[in-house]
This record gives structure tokens, sequence and C-alpha cells, in this order.
């Protein structure tokens, strides 16, 4: 039985369903008739499908990993404003907002319910027959996942160039690139924390970007890893009193996208 069952879930790949749910249990929750459940949903599969296509559309992946990763940024900055008077200062203050906002989104993310259901969307939507249901469980993770992904790379892409920093001219990469590259790892580690937490939680000591050893924890080193090979000091930039005043009036304004809401976004 075990020896056919395996090779049966070769052939289709292991599923990941709803079935921990019971259809009398949401009527309940919900406080509505069985009778008008039933008429809306004749069978429980109609109902899981379009629970599937809610969940997908509800994700707000954006503001699951960055609802306090902008106020920690602001933060490291505002707390070493010293470092922006030289080429080295400013790298290692790149350094530390990479080291410390990596750490922080990877504990957000991996301790997250709403991060964990996204994953487990990703694998659903892998297991439905070809047909609409799918397409439009895809077609709404995509849309999540686009807004992610901007923004990621618009967060890099600003805080870095607020630190004096550019993508390397003729690497042929965008922020979105980098986004992707750095988000792909720490997806992975969030995944391998759930079984080998261990390995994937204990810091390691190392020198990225040969500012100093320093303890990093491996999404923080992953993402500075690609920060290091990605970005350069600016050369167009003059590092003047006017430069600087403008780097502190930055810290005090709200992020762009957010301006006038509650809530946050930013990070590495």
């Amino acid at each position: 039985m075990l020896r056919a069952a395996t090779e049966m879930v070769g052939r289709t790949g292991l599923t990941v369903s709803l079935e921990h749910l019971s259809f009398e249990d949401v009527i309940r929750e919900a406080g509505v008739a069985r009778s008008a459940a039933y008429r809306r949903w004749p069978y429980k599969e109609m109902f899981f499908g379009d629970l599937l296509k809610e969940l997908a559309r509800a994700v707000e992946l954006a503001e699951v990993a960055g609802r306090e990763s902008d106020a920690l940024v602001r933060r490291v900055i505002a707390d070493r404003l010293d470092w922006l008077g030289t080429p080295a200062g400013r790298r290692r203050l790149l350094v530390d907002v990479l080291r410390l906002g990596g750490e922080h989104d990877f504990a957000v993310l991996a301790d997250s319910p709403a991060w964990r259901s996204y994953l487990a969307l990703h694998a659903t939507v892998q297991s439905l027959p070809p047909g609409e249901l799918r397409d439009d469980v895809a077609s709404a993770l995509a849309e999540s996942e686009r807004g992610f992904l901007e923004r990621v790379a618009t967060s890099w892409e600003r805080w870095a160039g607020l630190l004096g920093h550019r993508i390397r001219p003729g690497l042929g990469v965008t922020p979105a690139t980098v986004a992707t590259l750095a988000s792909a790892s720490l997806r992975g580690l969030t995944l391998m924390a759930a079984i080998t937490p261990d390995a994937v939680r204990e810091p390691v000591t190392a020198d990225p970007f040969g500012t100093g050893p320093a303890q990093w924890n491996l999404a923080a080193l992953g993402a500075a890893s690609v920060a290091a090979v990605v970005f350069e000091e600016d050369p167009t930039i003059t590092w003047d009193e006017s430069r600087a005043a403008a780097v502190r009036a930055a810290l005090d304004d709200e992020p762009p996208r957010r301006r006038g809401q509650t809530g946050e976004a930013g990070g590495t």
C-alpha cells in the first residue's frame, strides 16, 4: 500500500487541500442558515473552490513583511547619520540596513500565518486540475506577487539611493531583478525554517561587503550577497551638507506609496 501510494504521488505530485476545514463548521461559524448555505453551494467542493479564489484575492502580501520594515530602516539610518561623511561609513551603513532589515523581514515572514497560507496556496494551485478555477487562483496569486515584488524593488532602490548607492551600470539588471533574487532566497529560507529551524536561524559570522565581520542570519546574508554584487557607490553624488540635509528630510517623510495611510511598507 505504501509503495503503491508513493508511486502514485510520484506521478501526480503531493497535493495541498482544504480538507481540514469542515463545511458544516464554517456554516456554524458564519451564523447563517444551513439551507441558505446549501442553496448557494449545493456541493462543498463548489464552496472550497470559491474559498480558494477568495483566499488568493485576500492575500495582502505587500503588507505582511512591510508593516514595520520601513520604520526599522529609518531608525537604523537615523542612529548612524554621522557615518554618511565618508564612503566607508556609507557602505557600512548600507550593510547595517541590510543586516538588520533582513533579520526583521525573516522573523516576520517565518512566523506569519498569512505568509504560510500564501505559500500553501502556491502549492495548492499546482495541484488543481487545469481549468477556470486554477486560472483564477493563479491570476490572483500573480497579482499579489507583483505587488510584493514592486514593494521590495521600490524599497531597495529608495534606501540604497538615499545612502548614495546605485545599480552598477552594464549589469543588465533592474530593481525588479534584485527584488526577485532577494525574495526568492528569503522565501526558500522561510520554508526551510519550518523543518530545520536551527540550521536556518543560527547566525553566522560573515563580511559580505568588506566592512568587517558581523553576525548575520542567513536571510540577511542572502540579501546582502545580492546587494554586494549589484550595488556600487554612485560617483555622481556629492556628499555635502545639502545632501545630508536631504537624507534627514527623507527620514521624516512618509513612504511615497503609503502617504496618508496607516501601516508602512518598506524593508529589504
